[in-house]
């Protein structure tokens, strides 16, 4: 295990919460993107993480972002410029509850991660003072 360990497994930690933030914000950010009928909706991005453990590294990274499958509903609005011959438009597959709950999940994450790069910064400090006293 490398001196600084701690660190980077906290750093790759913060890393991959930083990016299901803004994959959460993007989500959100098109929670009312609209499209015609006939063109694929709005798919909310999943980020796809994984542990690095067994083969030698340390920390977490993100492996892929995904979109959310699903069926996109369906609103009827016949006034609105991108509605099909019978009126509808396609909403977005993304739901705001669980954008807002991801959100709160990734956030806590992400300060964790950021203690812990914190607290091992104390405690290298710490280590580097034991032989100058």
């Amino acid at each position: 295990m490398a001196i600084f360990g701690a660190m980077d497994t906290a750093a790759s930690g913060a890393t991959v919460s930083r990016v299901w933030l803004d994959a959460i914000s993007d989500n959100i950010a098109n929670l009312n993107t609209i499209k015609s009928a006939d063109e694929e909706p709005f798919r909310a991005r999943l980020v796809i993480a994984r542990a690095y453990r067994d083969d030698g590294g340390r920390g977490a990274g993100v492996v892929r972002i995904a979109s959310k499958a699903g069926e996109p509903a369906m609103a009827y609005d016949p006034g609105n410029p991108l509605a099909d011959e019978e009126g509808y438009i396609l909403r977005p597959v993304v739901d705001l509850g669980e954008e807002m709950t991801n959100m709160l999940l990734a956030q806590r994450t992400y300060q964790a991660n950021m203690v812990t790069v914190d607290r091992a910064q104390n405690v290298y400090r710490a280590a580097l003072q034991i032989g100058t006293r």
